[in-house]
């Protein structure tokens, strides 16, 4: 299932620099460590989500959408599928046939109403169950247990200057913007937040964000 890592688009100057990793490996020792504890204390958990995805349409339990890693690194996140296996097809017409959502999607490349996510994918979205495989992705060294929140090649263009402090951390199964108000705040704020993290890192504040991603989750504040 891993594809093989590759640079990011040559339209990004700061893609395929190798810069060292914030944290160093104070922060690849936590992440191993804590991914490592998660995978087994939720083993049961990941293995009951599959399942229920395996059986609800018998389509593929995993999936994996290209993102950008540290220094423009392309690698494939890993999620449980929340959507119809047709999913790009069912968007394009839902878009084409409703301006408003086309518009909510060209803002902020995502929607509230997705008609792609099945009913099994929005309560695992809900609970932000379907992000657990990135697990795997953590110990593989493509993301980190805290840090920005993964992008597309689309969304780093976005970032403007600000790209060049995303590319210098792994991206992350939790993060600022997760704790700060998630899907309520503006992409701007999303920005501000991953180079507000990145310029002051810290384990403490890795901790602190963790802590405090447990009651995000469970209130469902601000989620898909």
């Amino acid at each position: 299932m891993r594809d093989v890592a590759k640079p990011a688009d040559a339209d990004f100057p700061q893609a395929g620099i190798d810069f060292p990793p914030i944290g160093g490996l104070l922060k690849r020792s936590f992440d191993i460590a804590g991914s490592l504890i998660g995978l087994v204390a939720l083993s049961p958990l990941f293995v009951m989500v599959a399942l229920l995805v395996k059986f609800s349409d018998g389509g593929p339990i995993f999936y994996g959408h290209s993102r950008i890693g540290r220094g423009g690194r392309i690698f494939p996140c890993l999620k449980f599928r929340t959507m119809v296996q047709n999913g790009e097809q069912v968007l394009a017409a839902y878009l084409a046939a409703n301006p408003e959502a086309n518009a909510e999607w060209v803002a902020t490349r995502k929607l509230k109403n997705d008609p792609r996510v099945t009913r099994v994918g929005a309560v695992l979205r809900k609970l932000s169950l379907d992000e657990l495989p990135q697990i795997i992705n953590i110990l593989q060294g493509d993301m980190s247990l805290v840090g920005p929140r993964p992008v597309v090649r689309d969304e780093l263009e976005i970032y403007g200057s600000s790209a060049v402090y995303y590319l210098k951390s792994r991206p992350g199964l939790t993060g600022l913007w997760q704790v700060s108000g998630r899907n309520d705040v503006s992409y701007d704020s999303r920005v501000a937040f991953d180079r507000h993290y990145v310029e002051n890192w810290s384990l403490f504040e890795d901790i602190r964000i963790i802590i405090k991603t447990v009651p995000a989750v469970w209130m469902s504040r601000g989620c898909y």
